[in-house]
């Protein structure tokens, strides 16, 4: 009996610390009360066609729901993150549409695997949100109402 109430209160106190670990992983919703429409758009490919197209994706949108109204997220990962560092060829059209309200998030896992791979971090857009899991986060948004668009 006595080794059985220990096990319990172990597991208890186990569900206790993952659970606040667990939640405080994810990034806070934008703050848009107001959107009808929430999209997260998935990158996850180096290729500049690929890059191209979200942000386009990303514009359309834009140009077609009040910007109130829409609540737009891009979350990169892996290949995917290069839009986000500070020398992309991108980078003017990634802060148009930061401005516009359209936030950008960056997996930290994949920051820090090319850290241990090439012994330099990697700088990045000072004004990506930055994630510590990127399919977390895109988990996360499902999870809360966004539509999981990958282009």
């Amino acid at each position: 009996m006595m080794r059985s109430q220990i096990c319990c209160a172990m597991l208890l106190a186990a569900l206790a610390f993952a659970t606040p670990w667990a939640s405080a992983q994810q990034v806070p919703l934008q703050d848009k009360p107001f959107a009808e429409h929430k999209i997260v758009l998935q990158l996850s490919d180096g290729d500049a066609k690929k890059h191209a197209l979200v942000l386009s994706v990303a514009n359309n949108l834009l140009k077609a729901y009040d910007p109130d109204k829409v609540a737009i997220e891009v979350v990169a990962f892996g290949p995917g993150i290069d839009l986000l560092f500070t020398g992309s060829e991108r980078r003017k059209q990634v802060e148009s549409l930061i401005v516009q309200g359209v936030r950008f998030d960056i997996c930290l896992n994949t920051v820090d695997t090319i850290e241990r791979e090439t012994g330099r971090r990697p700088e990045f857009i000072p004004t990506a949100t930055p994630v510590q899991v990127g399919v977390g986060q895109i988990l996360f948004l499902a999870e809360n109402g966004y539509t999981v668009v990958r282009p």
